[in-house]
């Protein structure tokens, strides 16, 4: 019997409200194996990237998913298997990074400029995670029926 495989619904029109926080520039939804869910970058950006598309889109999926695994490695090996990753936070010289859990299997990732609140910023993640996390959760593949 040949396995299925089903397409993520894409989930970008969700992300809008945070894209609209002055200071953020892209947000994007992963799931923990590194697929978009969906991605947004607000309106009227300028710079180096000022929209992503869903070639970059899947390639910061793909990093975002690493960092959520290295960063789950870290906690469990500092304060044991049953802790858990609430936030990430990478600072650049060009802006931040905030990565939070999205439910289960799923990760919310949003960048932002140098001048944005990211306490703001994280508290709307939050917010829109609290809201919208069953639409965001990815459930684990199933696996192929063994003989």
């Amino acid at each position: 019997m040949a396995g299925t495989i089903s397409r993520l619904p894409d989930v970008g029109w969700m992300l809008r409200p945070l894209t609209g926080i002055p200071g953020v520039r892209h947000a994007v939804v992963v799931s923990e194996d590194g697929l978009r869910m969906g991605h947004d970058s607000a309106e009227g950006l300028t710079g180096e990237v000022s929209r992503i598309g869903v070639d970059e889109a899947e390639s910061l999926a793909a990093a975002c998913a690493a960092l959520t695994v290295t960063s789950q490695s870290t906690v469990s090996l500092l304060f044991g298997d049953d802790a858990g990753v609430r936030q990430l936070m990478i600072e650049s010289d060009s802006g931040f990074v905030l990565l939070t859990s999205a439910g289960q299997g799923a990760s919310l990732g949003v960048a932002t400029d140098t001048d944005a609140d990211v306490g703001l910023v994280a508290q709307q993640m939050q917010l829109l995670v609290a809201k919208i996390g069953a639409h965001l959760s990815s459930q684990p593949r199933e696996g192929h029926p063994t003989s």
